[in-house]
């Protein structure tokens, strides 16, 4: 696998009432995406990522990381289930235009392996 990035995913109750800290006192101020249910948030040069989660819209659990494969997907899913990983969450094209899986790492952490239809290449 090739990651082409890694965004740390925060749970919190309400995105919303978690935002100012996030972006008026951490820095994170350019909301970068947000659908409600997660929203990501950067510093103006890019260099800080946060995602903030308030429950997957469609996965059964929420995931501590996204890491970006751009179009190595496919191939990441099936190397996971090669090598007998927990997959959390099958491989799914997404309403919103990902295609996305959910693997348990050994220590227990979900993670969100995800191609964005604009990261492919």
């Amino acid at each position: 696998m090739r990651p082409t990035g890694l965004t740390a995913n925060l749970n919190v109750a309400d995105i919303e009432e978690a935002k100012e800290f996030y972006t008026d006192y951490l820095g994170l101020s350019v909301e970068e995406m947000n659908l409600g249910w997660v929203a990501r948030f950067k510093t103006p040069d890019g260099r800080a990522v946060v995602q903030l989660v308030s429950g997957d819209a469609t996965a059964p659990v929420d995931s501590v990381m996204s890491v970006h494969v751009g179009d190595d997907v496919e191939a990441a899913y099936e190397e996971a289930q090669r090598r007998g990983f927990d997959i959390v969450y099958p491989l799914t094209t997404e309403p919103w235009g990902v295609r996305r899986f959910f693997v348990r790492a050994p220590d227990g952490s979900v993670v969100n392996i995800v191609s964005h239809s604009d990261d492919a290449g």
